[in-house]
């Protein structure tokens, strides 16, 4: 089966807090594709031809990202997966998030979890983030002082370091990697105003719970990211139950998007073991 993108229609799903926008593919067991924060589910371009020729694949935009609506009220993003993962009778679903999107998907695990076949996670660990290392504090700072001087491209320039990771300068991206990521973290903001209130409703005791969960998680971590996002996702896979890690060489924090076969054929493999189970 081969999927030409271009041809996906843009869809929508009305929930209770507004509407919730995806696209869909192939048919099979159900993947979902899980966007990190401020970018979309344009991050899974090359995932979802290669992944629909064996599933049914959906990526959808988190509610204030992409297409979806703004959150007008308080809501939790994994009873967003689970609102969609129900209305398309896509359940249970393996799901495959990186960083937000990885966060959500454990989530989704802990509060909903006859929903989940099983979770891939990439560059974080839980949706209760741990950041210790002076490089990505550094960030976090530079992040910061940004929003408060109302300083957009500033913002956009110190998300960007999280692209290249600790070990390299964004030049050393590739340029339309880079060129991506900036289009859609700005299609993000975009959307918001500054001083908007922040609707989320955390879920909490996550890494306390992540015992729990007792469905296959597998991390598949850029070589390259930050320590931080590595130890965080390493934690999650010593929690859990049945845990394993995976690294994808020449990439950070998006290794889907740097180096998409090696991504791909990691992913592959790992589904192939919960076909034999």
């Amino acid at each position: 089966m081969t999927v030409d993108l271009a041809s996906l229609p843009i869809r929508s799903l009305r929930t209770d807090g507004g509407r919730l926008t995806y696209r869909e593919a192939g048919s099979g067991p159900p993947v979902v594709f899980l966007h990190g924060g401020f970018v979309d589910h344009r991050m899974w371009e090359e995932q979802i031809p290669v992944f629909a020729a064996r599933h049914r694949v959906l990526a959808y935009d988190a509610r204030g990202h992409g297409g979806s609506d703004n959150a007008t009220g308080p809501f939790r993003p994994a009873d967003d997966v689970a609102a969609l993962l129900r209305c398309l009778d896509a359940a249970p679903a393996v799901l495959v998030g990186v960083s937000m999107g990885g966060a959500t998907a454990v989530d989704c695990a802990l509060e909903h979890p006859e929903l989940v076949r099983a979770v891939v996670v990439s560059g974080v660990g839980t949706s209760e983030p741990v950041f210790e290392d002076p490089w990505a504090l550094d960030v976090l700072a530079a992040q910061g002082r940004a929003l408060a001087a109302g300083d957009v491209a500033g913002w956009v320039d110190a998300f960007q370091r999280f692209t290249a990771g600790p070990h390299r300068d964004l030049a050393d991206v590739d340029a339309e990697v880079v060129r991506r990521v900036r289009e859609m973290v700005l299609g993000t903001l975009g959307k918001h105003a500054p001083g908007e209130a922040d609707h989320r409703v955390p879920v909490t005791a996550t890494w306390e719970r992540a015992p729990g969960i007792s469905v296959p998680v597998c991390a598949i971590n850029g070589a390259l990211d930050a320590p931080d996002h590595l130890a965080m996702a390493e934690r999650l896979v010593r929690l859990a139950a049945d845990g394993r890690t995976v690294t994808v060489p020449g990439a950070a924090h998006y290794p889907n998007m740097e180096n998409a076969a090696r991504f791909d054929a990691e992913l592959m493999a790992f589904l192939r073991t919960l076909e034999r189970v």
